[in-house]
């Protein structure tokens, strides 16, 4: 089992105060997770504020980062440590320019890259990027034609696409990434982000669903995957799960369900998961009950606790859970 640290490079006002991390924090903070021996450090992507937050904070918009630039800052102080984004926004990137930019942070980290990809949580967020230009558009149409067209500039020597939302025409992309094949996994977990997973991706990154809910999927993943030829041992599955740990598993729980967090969970009711089971399906609680969920999640077939969220009241505190979880959880797993 693998364990990742997500970063708030997008996450003040979302699950944490205004301000919160500094630029020199997220150096600090992927060092020291480096230093505990987590597998990745992962980045998620916001660029304006959304409606819920705005209401909460009407006077003090809240600091997002970009997170390619930030994870090579970090690349370039770590050896180790791999670096992912969880997620980036497809339908908010231009697929040409984004396979370069993956690439060439592929080439500079040593092969140390990973993408998520997504269509993102708040359309109103992608209706302020966009403009007119995206009236009527579809962010999962355009998320497929990112998919293919991604698909083609990380292996083709030359390719071209032509479709309703990108086109191109020739192009070389060189060189291709260190990682063959490019570490592209798909995030989201409504039934066309596995269906894409099966099709286009090296790994899953799902978020939480109740226990039972997410079997199913994988399950899905796995058959779909063979029955388009692939091998479905060659996706990892990731699922992003948010983390509490606490002495006990009352402690654990009023921690949680006071943090900003919940705020977040809520303004996503739209996507169908039933927030009864937020505490349940997260890991949320005492070591000793962290540890007997991960066997759970194990045993379905999850290969990678990925991005966990760890909300928090300040740096300090975000630091001081990641050091317990890794030392009273991670450990117990090994390499």
């Amino acid at each position: 089992m693998k364990f990742s640290v997500c970063l708030s490079t997008g996450f003040e006002g979302v699950m944490y105060p205004i301000p919160f991390a500094t630029p020199q924090d997220f150096i600090r903070q992927a060092q020291l997770c480096e230093r505990l021996g987590y597998h990745s450090v992962w980045g998620n992507d916001h660029v304006t504020t959304q409606d819920y937050v705005r209401e909460l904070f009407p006077d003090t918009p809240p600091n997002f980062y970009e997170p390619t630039i930030v994870l090579a800052a970090i690349a370039a102080v770590t050896t180790k440590l791999k670096l992912g984004t969880a997620i980036t926004v497809l339908p908010m990137r231009e697929p040409v320019y984004l396979a370069k930019q993956a690439v060439t942070l592929d080439q500079m980290s040593g092969g140390r890259f990973i993408m998520a990809v997504g269509i993102g949580a708040y359309r109103e967020e992608f209706a302020a990027w966009g403009g007119s230009r995206v009236a009527g558009a579809r962010r999962g149409d355009m998320m497929d034609e990112g998919l293919e067209a991604m698909h083609k500039l990380f292996t083709e020597p030359r390719s071209s696409y032509d479709g309703k939302y990108y086109s191109f025409k020739d192009l070389e992309m060189f060189p291709k990434s260190v990682a063959q094949p490019f570490p592209l996994y798909i995030g989201g977990h409504n039934m066309e982000s596995l269906e894409r997973t099966a099709r286009w991706g090296q790994g899953w990154l799902g978020g939480w669903r109740p226990i039972k809910e997410m079997e199913e999927r994988i399950a899905i993943i796995k058959r779909r995957a063979t029955e388009l030829g692939r091998d479905p041992r060659e996706i990892e599955i990731a699922p992003q799960f948010s983390v509490t740990i606490d002495r006990t598993m009352e402690a654990a729980e009023k921690r949680y369900m006071e943090s900003g967090l919940v705020a977040h969970r809520q303004s996503l009711a739209y996507t169908g998961r039933d927030l009864s089971h937020q505490v349940l399906a997260n890991l949320v609680g005492s070591p000793e009950v962290i540890l007997e969920k991960i066997h759970k999640l194990r045993s379905i077939g999850v290969d990678h606790c990925c991005a966990l969220m760890f909300p928090a009241n300040s740096v300090a505190e975000m630091d001081e859970q990641v050091e317990w979880f890794a030392a009273e959880v991670a450990s117990k797993f090994g390499k």
